[in-house]
Order: C-alpha cells, then sequence, then structure tokens
C-alpha cells in the first residue's frame, strides 16, 4: 500500500528492505517530533514533561503561524478579487462572491492541472455562495438565527 508523494528510495541501505518496511521507515520520516517512534521523539519523551509541554507548545505555535500565513493568503486572493469583481461590475450582489470564489480556488489548484483546477474553482465558488448566501439572509427574527 502506498501513499501519495512517497515513492520508495532506490538504493542505500533501504535495497533491501521488503515494500511493507519501506512504508513504515517513510511514515515514521514524515511524523511529527513528539511521536516516539522517531529518534527525536524517543529524546523528547526522556524529559520532564514541563520540557515537553513548552516543546510541544513552541512547536504548535510555529505550526500555528504556518497556517495563519496561508489562511491569509487565501483571503487576501479572494477579498481583493471580490473587489476588483465588485468595483468593475458596479453592483453588490451574489455573484460577485461566487467569481471571486471560483478565481481563488482555481488559481490556488492551477498548480496541480487544469482538472485541479475545476474542481477548486467550482468547490470553492460553493462554499462561497453558501457563505454569501447565508450573510445576507434578513434576521428580523434573532431567535431564527441558527447560529445562536
Amino acid at each position: 500500500m502506498a501513499f501519495p508523494g512517497m515513492a520508495p528510495a532506490l538504493g542505500g541501505r533501504q535495497a533491501g528492505m521488503d515494500p511493507q518496511q519501506l512504508q513504515q521507515e517513510q511514515m515514521i520520516k514524515y511524523m511529527r517530533y513528539d511521536t516516539p517512534l522517531t529518534a527525536q521523539g524517543a529524546e523528547i519523551s526522556k524529559l520532564p514533561v514541563a520540557q515537553q509541554l513548552r516543546q510541544g507548545f513552541k512547536e504548535m505555535g510555529r505550526a500555528s503561524w504556518g497556517s495563519a500565513k496561508n489562511f491569509g493568503m487565501v483571503g487576501m486572493i479572494f477579498a481583493g478579487t471580490e473587489c476588483a469583481i465588485e468595483g468593475f461590475r458596479a453592483k453588490n450582489d451574489l455573484t460577485n462572491g461566487v467569481a471571486a470564489g471560483c478565481i481563488t480556488g482555481g488559481a490556488l489548484a492551477a498548480k496541480a492541472g487544469p482538472q485541479a483546477a475545476a474542481v477548486g474553482c467550482a468547490g470553492f465558488a460553493a462554499f462561497s455562495a453558501a457563505i454569501d448566501y447565508y450573510m445576507r439572509m434578513p434576521s428580523d427574527d434573532p431567535g431564527n438565527d441558527p447560529v445562536m
């Protein structure tokens, strides 16, 4: 059983291993440090709990910062595209968000090929339409709001 992007290495000490061992080594190689199956994880498990927590929070902070930057980039592309479309059309309606979602989803998935770009376009457009539709719903009665 192979995972995407995990081709077995040819040569070196892995040349004589069976495919299952290669797969396990590849999986362990891509695990986070905090699993005791890796050498780094085994070292960390020997530390006191306070240091383990400190290192875990530092790693979580680094991962969160990376996710925040990616989310900010997606938001910037979407908001900029929607603003440009709205300025060009001189209308504020649901079509702006759907078109901006399609352009953003297609642009983000473009490196993976035309099929991925089409799926990204459709998915992001559908999500944008759903959110925009919900945000534009009249809320005269706060009791009808499904969020509250």
